[in-house]
């Protein structure tokens, strides 16, 4: 395991973060740790959530080789861990209960406040381990891992299969989608009906810098011209790698009727939509 991101957004009222300041975004390897609370002019703390209800070290988070730990440094509050993928699974952490392993890859830690709200961060633990399973029956030696070990489960996988949607289409000249259009492609989806643009961009960052390790576009240009080079980077290497496939759009929600493309193509005798030699779901 490389490590863990933390990242604690900063957006006035929002209940997923704290309030006032700047995003703070945190890169921990194993061996680190990171503490988080009320802090202090001497409780240094490097995640500072701003609210009363909460300690001036409510706790901490540590990296080992393979996982990471949460330390819950309160007397009297319970926190949440929940993960964001997994239909409500959540773990809780009792008062002074410290190194609680958390087990999921994509984590959201989450704090009561006396808002009426909660104040939450979350935690990438990139990495995860996956055997070959070609060499599982061999002799044993050292290990072999997998060089993208990517979820297909997570909703960054679904992310990256609307990315490159258009091309396994054999839509070549459409660009690669922006963020709203991933917005509006997965709302259909169950677990997408709240996805907002801001995750959604959080999840390319993700699977750029930490699952597929892109590197990153030369600096000169727009930051819109990066981000879009780091979407193209993403797409060419999924499909030349067969990280994507034409059977992982079975994941993406049904594809919204085009209207006068579809009225076209049965004027011309195609009724069910679908171009010669490739079927198009609907």
């Amino acid at each position: 395991m490389s490590g863990i991101v933390v990242h604690l957004p900063r957006v006035g009222g929002d209940v997923t973060g704290a309030l006032g300041g700047d995003p703070v975004t945190l890169r921990l390897g194993p061996g680190e740790v990171a503490r988080f609370g009320r802090g202090s002019a001497t409780i240094p703390v490097e995640l500072l959530l701003d609210d009363e209800a909460i300690s001036r070290l409510a706790g901490e988070i540590r990296v080992t080789d393979d996982h990471w730990q949460l330390s819950n440094h309160s007397a009297t509050q319970s926190y949440l861990v929940e993960n964001p993928e997994g239909a409500g699974e959540y773990l809780r952490v009792p008062p002074r209960r410290a190194g609680a392993p958390i087990p999921f890859e994509f984590s959201r830690v989450v704090l009561p406040t006396r808002r009426g709200t909660t104040v939450a961060f979350q935690v990438f633990a990139p990495d995860h381990v996956y055997l070959d399973p070609d060499g599982m029956a061999g002799q044993w030696g050292s290990r072999t891992v997998m060089a993208y070990s990517l979820d297909e489960t997570a909703l960054y996988f679904l992310v990256l299969v609307a990315l490159c949607e258009p091309r396994l289409r054999d839509e070549s000249p459409v660009a690669v989608p922006t963020t709203p259009q991933i917005v509006e492609r997965l709302r259909g989806h169950a677990a997408c009906g709240e996805l907002k643009a801001r995750a959604v961009s959080s999840h390319i960052d993700y699977l750029a810098e930490e699952k597929m390790r892109i590197s990153a576009p030369p600096e000169h240009g727009s930051c819109g011209a990066r981000r879009n080079g780091k979407r193209e980077a993403l797409v060419g290497t999924a499909l030349r790698f067969g990280l994507v496939r034409e059977e992982h759009l079975a994941l993406l929600p049904p594809r919204a009727s085009t209207g006068l493309r579809d009225r076209e193509t049965d004027r011309t005798g195609g009724g069910d939509g679908a171009r010669p030699g490739r079927h198009i779901g609907k």
